[in-house]
């Protein structure tokens, strides 16, 4: 009998034993899987943020005849916006709400002249080319990135874009808590960046500026013509993004600064993401900042007002 009870003992021992180290190999695995999709995805969607914003302000310079080209009159190539979010089918950025935002995240609004062959937008589709120059600055292709969430409640960045079909939007990479973008603005107009700001300050600089014109219409176009959204040379962007599933244990509760921790604009939501202030049900996920700044290669116009 005591012989019996010694055998069961161990057996259940070995069991208890083969349980626990199944489940801690289960975990690992999990975490190892985790980290290696939010490794993957978050340099994907840095490259393809980079595509798009290399491509802002293109101009086709090989079509035959008279050239279409941008001029001072047109509305900037590259627009911004803090703390929104978009619908997937409405016009470019209207009805942007700040209600809908996904932890602060901002919205980065990029244009371009197509040529119906090898130019595309971020959805990968072929931008027509202007057909003339009264014309050209709406036939402008757009790509529009922003965070929302899926029908399961999984933030993703999207891209917006128009097409023959109207406007629409395609996710790019799913688990993006939040987008964050900082301008490069030459002040000075000596044709480099002098510092790092966000959509807002680009805002504020220009109802800084002193207009002429002699009614409203006026006084806009001549803000159009002079806007800081003209004078950017480099665009900073950063992804705070996190796995599809928990994988962490009982770690302690990390905050996440998307810009650094010297970044001292406090007021700039989504730039410091503090996981005890997200729902329960996500604190658990890996997490993982990347940062990219990115010099235009086009010459989007602007100078010194």
């Amino acid at each position: 009998m005591i012989e019996l009870m010694i055998a069961l003992s161990l057996g259940l021992f070995v069991i208890l034993s083969a349980t626990g180290l199944l489940l801690s190999g289960k975990a690992a695995y999990l975490a190892q899987d985790q980290n290696a999709q939010v490794q993957e995805t978050g340099p994907y969607a840095i490259e393809m943020l980079s595509r798009a914003i290399r491509q802002a302000g293109y101009e086709n310079r090989d079509g035959d005849g008279t050239p279409i080209r941008r001029t001072a009159d047109f509305s900037p190539d590259i627009m911004g916006m803090d703390a929104r979010s978009l619908k997937r089918t409405g016009p470019a950025l209207a009805e942007a709400a700040p209600s809908a935002t996904v932890n602060g995240s901002d919205v980065m609004a990029l244009r371009f002249f197509g040529d119906g062959e090898v130019i595309v937008n971020c959805a990968g589709l072929i931008v027509p080319a202007a057909a003339s120059q009264q014309h050209a600055d709406e036939a402008r292709g757009w790509s529009i990135f922003y965070v929302a969430r899926d029908s399961g409640g999984e933030p993703e960045l999207r891209c917006k874009y128009r097409s023959q079909k109207g406007w629409s939007a395609d996710a790019i990479a799913r688990g993006v808590e939040s987008f964050q973008v900082l301008y490069g603005v030459d002040v000075d107009g000596d044709g480099l960046a002098d510092r790092f700001v966000n959509a807002s300050d680009i805002d504020a600089l220009d109802d800084a500026m002193p207009l002429t014109g002699e009614n409203a219409l006026a006084r806009a176009a001549d803000k159009n013509r002079r806007t800081y959204w003209k004078r950017i040379r480099s665009i900073r962007v950063s992804l705070l993004m996190r796995s599809e599933q928990a994988a962490r244990g009982d770690v302690p509760r990390e905050v996440h600064y998307l810009f650094g921790s010297a970044y001292d604009r406090i007021d700039d939501k989504g730039t410091r993401i503090d996981e005890a202030n997200l729902s329960p049900a996500v604190q658990k996920r890996i997490r993982k900042v990347f940062t990219q700044t990115i010099l235009l290669r086009n010459d989007i116009g602007g100078s010194a007002p």
